[in-house]
């Protein structure tokens, strides 16, 4: 296992990023200020304008512009269709890190089809939300072939306080199941816990002070629980419909692997229900406001 810290890498390298939402636009913007060209594409195109970076037309213009490709976006249809945009135009030896937490199989296929046009796909979500994305302070778990994360390490350690290389192809989204299992649980923990204390009649700012301060407390408990405490859920960090999305990623590949995770059973129907009550473009911390509908 490899874990780096930032630098600033090759200044020379022309970076392309493909989606340009909240985390997206994130990458493209730290990557600018470390001295690469950026040239981003989104089907928003006013995006990339708003990042400050190069706006291209198209994703093959990504392709054949840039040296490496990042790849932030929100669904597997989005995936195939850009494997297939990006081969268009590929030159031989580009390397692309796919980002997003998809399934293995999802991103498996993405790298069949960009290894037949002689280019090389990194599986590497991040551990982190919108708010991280945006401090460059996520945690980047890397996997796929070491030369293509050799290219790649530079550019990552921009967009992150670490950057971990786990091996082979798909170790990256593994090891993303397993953290983000801990986080789908400890979000509707945390919500569960500021129900109980509205309910029983106690301040939620103060509970949010007290409890972060004991040892009941949880990283997703400072991250989401002030939220919680305000019943502020705008602008989302990260959405509850994609915590949703992760989750039953997350619990097909238990299925598939033969690994019990009884807590994230028991919590994919709260989420299932919060995006069916209209709060899936909401922070996941919204999963208060189901919880509360559901004490009525």
């Amino acid at each position: 296992m490899i874990s780096s810290d930032p630098g600033i890498g090759d200044p020379g390298l022309t970076v392309g990023v493909v989606g340009l939402g909240v985390m997206g636009g994130a990458y493209a913007r730290h990557v600018q200020a470390a001295g690469h060209e950026v040239i981003g594409f989104d089907i928003q195109a006013d995006r990339a304008g708003a990042c400050g970076i190069v706006a291209a037309s198209s994703v093959r213009e990504v392709a054949s512009t840039a040296d490496i490709v990042l790849v932030a976006l929100t669904n597997e249809d989005s995936l195939s269709e850009t494997s297939e945009a990006l081969t268009s135009a590929v030159i031989e030896g580009l390397v692309v890190v796919e980002m997003s937490t998809f399934s293995i199989e999802a991103k498996q296929q993405a790298r069949a089809t960009l290894e037949a046009a002689g280019a090389a796909l990194l599986d590497a979500p991040v551990s982190g939300t919108g708010l991280q994305a945006a401090e460059a302070t996520l945690v980047v778990y890397a996997s796929g072939e070491k030369q293509a994360f050799a290219v790649a390490e530079p550019i990552l350690a921009h967009l992150g306080q670490r950057t971990y290389y786990l091996g082979e192809f798909g170790n990256g989204s593994r090891m993303k199941f397993v953290a983000n299992l801990l986080v789908a649980v400890h979000t509707l923990a945390t919500a569960e816990a500021h129900r109980l204390a509205a309910a029983s009649g106690l301040d939620p700012e103060i509970v949010q002070e007290v409890i972060g301060a004991g040892i009941g407390s949880s990283r997703i408990f400072e991250i989401r629980g002030p939220m919680m405490a305000a019943d502020s859920y705008e602008p989302p960090s990260a959405r509850l419909a994609i915590l949703l999305k992760d989750a039953q990623f997350i619990a097909d590949h238990a299925r598939f692997v033969g690994a019990s995770t009884p807590l994230l059973k028991a919590a994919l129907p709260h989420y299932r229900a919060a995006v069916a009550e209209g709060f899936g473009e909401l922070d996941a911390a919204a999963l208060l406001r189901h919880l509360e509908q559901a004490s009525l």
